[in-house]
């Protein structure tokens, strides 16, 4: 005779059936399907008490909904499926919610929330392989960001070992492709090409079609990084085929990003802005910081190529705002080395667009340039940090900037000016401050622009600031432009050797503070 069949079993029978349809569902890309599946499951598992099935159904339509960028419902059914778990003492379903969630903060660019995260799952479950192996490569992402490659491949070398201990194929897949990109972050491209390699084959073996994505776009990367633009341009485009059939907004902004890239080293900058402004559009819709700064760096260094200066500092200025967002181990991807190439192209365009201003009048070419290395020299004499350094620089290279606005035939005069004619020339610090209007730098330069004409007994301008209105950025390149417009001679004034300059400065000492008159003669007088 057969026994009959308790109902709390058909309801737990058909959660988690429910359950394995949804995940069918979700492995095909029928996002809406799984996201009913995992509902029901939800429910009928809440009705007869099935903790173990409520918290895992939970956590999956967390991860759908996050990926719809329904993000505040995500991380609701993700605490809800973490509270369920731990309730009833399920530490491995915990340890997944917590993983889970950390994937989300990750995602969000909040890497220190993220990290802590991880190592709580980490902590608290030990007994599964399988999850081990998912939160040793999270961790590994995390170093990576963070710029620490060595701890990021021990990371992810570990979740191999642990994908491979458990016969998972897609955990090693994956696995296989983080050891790519940090490869190629390392520069090491032949172990990069091998590591996606592995990665791509397994991904086709088992039909995972977001890993061929990402397979591609990481491919593609590496092709522009060997110069084969053809074949780069081309995974990049099967890469977007692939997440426009997905729905991932992610990759589809990221495999833009590339083929903007690809546009640009071959010339083709009409179609490299395009796709680069719908990487970053598609990037800041979806919530993926990264992509979105990444993406912003590389349309930065398109303007930077077509001599765009304004649009470029806008868009490095951008980027470094969405890097800083990613609050790393030293407050900005592989934060540092990436917030370090963004420097050097702030450097590189600042000081190509002061020698424009400088190409304007032959007589002081490189005037800019030489109050930015006393600038410099300066700082560190009066023992300033780093981060002043760097202001002093930038505002130095930028300081004449107005001068663009200043007639041609004002700049270019060998005799002395009419009232009338200094008079314009004295509007060049405001009309700076105007064409950057539009333009927020992280290093605070605005100031130095408009006020390095200040003087401290008040007979400077534009504002007739006194003493200590004025700052101290603006203090040090005043006194070294004058210094070296004194010694190039401008508006009919005769040039002056180094000492008859400092001479003709330390007449007028007054001016600036003594801090500042002391650090210049101990620099432009002591070298």
């Amino acid at each position: 005779m057969t026994a009959p069949v308790h109902p709390i079993d058909v309801a737990e029978s058909g959660a988690a059936r429910a359950l394995i349809q949804g995940r069918e569902h979700e492995h095909a890309a029928r996002t809406v399907e799984a996201i009913a599946e995992y509902t029901s499951a939800a429910e009928k598992a809440e009705a007869v008490g099935n903790h173990a099935l409520l918290a895992e159904s939970l956590r999956r339509l967390s991860v759908l909904r996050h990926k719809q960028n329904d993000f505040a419902l995500a991380r609701e059914l993700c605490l809800r499926s973490f509270d369920v778990a731990q309730a009833n003492h399920n530490s491995r379903l915990a340890a997944e919610a917590l993983n889970t969630m950390g994937v989300q903060e990750l995602l969000a660019g909040s890497i220190a929330d993220a990290r802590a995260l991880f190592v709580r799952a980490l902590v608290g479950d030990s007994s599964d392989r399988m999850l081990q192996a998912r939160i040793e490569q999270n961790l590994g992402i995390v170093a990576n960001i963070q710029g620490d490659l060595g701890e990021a491949l021990a990371h992810y070398q570990r979740s191999l070992e642990s994908y491979r201990a458990c016969g998972d194929d897609h955990g090693c897949a994956i696995a296989y492709h983080n050891l790519g990109v940090i490869s190629m972050d390392r520069e090491r491209l032949d172990d990069a090409e091998r590591y996606v390699r592995e990665s791509r084959l397994i991904a086709d073996r088992t039909g995972d079609l977001h890993l061929q994505g990402l397979g591609l776009v990481t491919q593609a990367e590496i092709d522009v990084a060997r110069q084969r633009f053809e074949n780069a341009h081309q995974s990049a485009e099967d890469a977007l085929a692939i997440f426009n059939h997905l729905g991932a907004a992610r990759g589809k902004a990221d495999a833009y990003r590339v083929i903007g890239m690809v546009y640009r080293e071959t010339g083709r900058h009409a179609l490299a802005e395009s796709r680069l402004e719908s990487a970053i559009a598609m990037a800041s819709t979806a919530g993926a910081v990264l992509i979105e700064a990444e993406a912003s760096r590389e349309l930065a260094l398109l303007y930077q190529t077509m001599s765009r200066n304004h649009e470029t500092l806008r868009l490095l200025n951008r980027a470094h705002r969405l890097f800083t967002r990613l609050n790393a181990r030293h407050d900005l991807v592989n934060v540092g080395g990436k917030v370090g190439e963004l420097e050097s192209a702030y450097f590189a365009v600042v000081r190509d667009w002061g020698r424009s201003i400088e190409s304007r009048d032959s007589k002081t070419f490189g005037h800019c340039e030489r109050v930015a290395q006393y600038a410099v020299a300066m700082s560190r004499a009066m023992g300033l940090d780093e981060h002043t350094e760097t202001t002093l620089l930038l505002g130095a290279c930028l300081h004449d900037l107005g001068l663009l606005k200043v007639p041609h035939e004002i700049l270019h005069k060998s005799d002395p000016l009419t009232p009338a004619e200094a008079e314009i020339v004295r509007q060049h610090p405001v009309w700076g401050i105007e064409l950057l209007a539009t333009v927020e730098f992280p290093w605070d330069l605005k100031p130095i622009i408009r006020s390095h004409h200040e003087r401290c007994d008040g007979s400077g301008y534009p504002d007739r600031l006194m003493g200590d209105e004025i700052p101290l950025g603006a203090q040090i390149v005043g006194i070294l432009d004058w210094y070296d417009e004194l010694r190039t001679g401008r508006y009919g004034a005769a040039a002056l050797t180094a000492q008859e300059a400092f001479a003709r400065v330390a007449e007028r000492r007054a001016w600036w503070s003594e801090k500042v008159f002391a650090a210049f003669e101990a620099v432009v007088a002591g070298g």
